[in-house]
Formats: C-alpha cells, sequence, structure tokens
C-alpha cells in the first residue's frame, strides 16, 4: 500500500484501484498516523483493495485538559458517569465526515462499500455521522467509545445496520457502563449492535484487531 499525508488526512491507498474506503477515526490527542501501523494486522483478504483514510482531527482547546490545544473532534467540558461535551464541535466534525463520505461517492465508491471506524472520541463521531447519513453505509465499528448525543432524532439506520463494538473492561477512560449505554440505547432504536469486550484499558489488542478484521471482511464480501 501506498502512504499518502497531508494537514487533513493520512492515506494508505492500495496497489490496485480501490474497491471499497474503511475511514478511520483516531482519539482525543493522537492524529491519523495512529491507526496506521494496525491495518496489516486486520488480516484483509489479499484480492480486497481497500482504501483507509486516517483524517486528522482539528486543532483546539479542550476544557478538561485545562483548555489545552490538541486534536480533538470536539471540545470535552466535563467527564464522569457521562461526558458533557460542545455539540456544536461535535457536529461540525460530523459534516467534515460526511463531507469526506461524500467525496469518496464521488469517486465511483457505493455508499455501501465506505465504513466507518473510530476510537474513543473518535468512535463517538462515527456513531454519529453512521447513524445519521442520508445514504446507508457498509457499517460502523465502534471501539472503546460511547454515543455522544442520542441519536433518534437523527436516526436514519433501521435494523439490520452493521454495528461493531468493541470495550475493555478495565477502561478507566472511557468505562465499560458508558459502552454497555450506548449497546443498550442503540437496541431500543431498534439496531442489533454485535458487542464484545477483552481484558484491556483504553486501547486496542490484538485479539481485537483481528475480530475487526473479520467483521470488516465480511462487510465488503
Amino acid at each position: 500500500m501506498t502512504l499518502i499525508e497531508n494537514d487533513q488526512q493520512v492515506i494508505l491507498e492500495p496497489e490496485q484501484p480501490a474497491q471499497a474506503v474503511v475511514i478511520w477515526l483516531h482519539g482525543l490527542g493522537a492524529d491519523g498516523h495512529d491507526f496506521v501501523p494496525v491495518v496489516p494486522h486486520l488480516g484483509l483478504p489479499d484480492q480486497l483493495a481497500v482504501r483507509f483514510i486516517f483524517p486528522q482531527a482539528p486543532v483546539q482547546p479542550v476544557t478538561v485538559n485545562n483548555g489545552y490545544p490538541m486534536r480533538a473532534w470536539y471540545d470535552i467540558l466535563a467527564m464522569g458517569a457521562s461526558r458533557e461535551i460542545n455539540e456544536q464541535t461535535l457536529f461540525e466534525s460530523v459534516v467534515r465526515i460526511n463531507q469526506l463520505i461524500s467525496d469518496q461517492i464521488d469517486q465511483g465508491i457505493s455508499p455501501d462499500r465506505i465504513l466507518l471506524v473510530g476510537f474513543s472520541q473518535g468512535g463517538a463521531v462515527a456513531y454519529e455521522t453512521g447513524l445519521s447519513f442520508p445514504l446507508p453505509l457498509a457499517g460502523v465499528a465502534a471501539l472503546s467509545t460511547y454515543l455522544a448525543t442520542d441519536p433518534a432524532a437523527r436516526l436514519e439506520r433501521s435494523q439490520g445496520f452493521p454495528i461493531w463494538i468493541g470495550h475493555g473492561t478495565a477502561d478507566d477512560v472511557v468505562p465499560l457502563t458508558l459502552g454497555e449505554q450506548a449497546r443498550s440505547r442503540l437496541v431500543e432504536l431498534g439496531l442489533t449492535p454485535d458487542w464484545q469486550t477483552w481484558p484491556m484499558a483504553h486501547e486496542v489488542v490484538l485479539d481485537e484487531i483481528q475480530a475487526l478484521g473479520r467483521w470488516i471482511s465480511k462487510r465488503f464480501n
């Protein structure tokens, strides 16, 4: 694969013309390079030409980090049993990812061949975007994350939309209960997410990445 990067995103371009696209959103304070090394461990079939796009969040002050500027998809105002966030900054990120999806569609990729993956804060944006985008996508994979808002008012997805959730049972940044609350709310809305946990902290482990790779392969089969 060929690595292409700029201030906005990092791209892994397959050697053959792309047949599908994975848009992978990093967590708070990280950047678009964060999950590039993970791609080979997904174990995707050699014949599947996937373009991986890793957008870079804008640098902005984050209230819970004493206003320190860092790459963030939205401002977090308070942490605890739930997250208090600046919704305007969240939806600005959703608009950006919507445009990125639309750009891929304009390049000839069918929406049902575009899949969103997000870790932590990036996972919250993946939820918001994937559940509200006007066209059905290939699915959403939410890693160690939560629902930043209640998606009911903007929900465009229905039963059968593929959602994969992975969470660590020892996560002390995004507690397991937040992941469980997201799953429960999605079920209440008629969705059927695939839920898996691992004995890990706020991170990813090889077993999780390999399980995610199997799920992605099925989505693009």
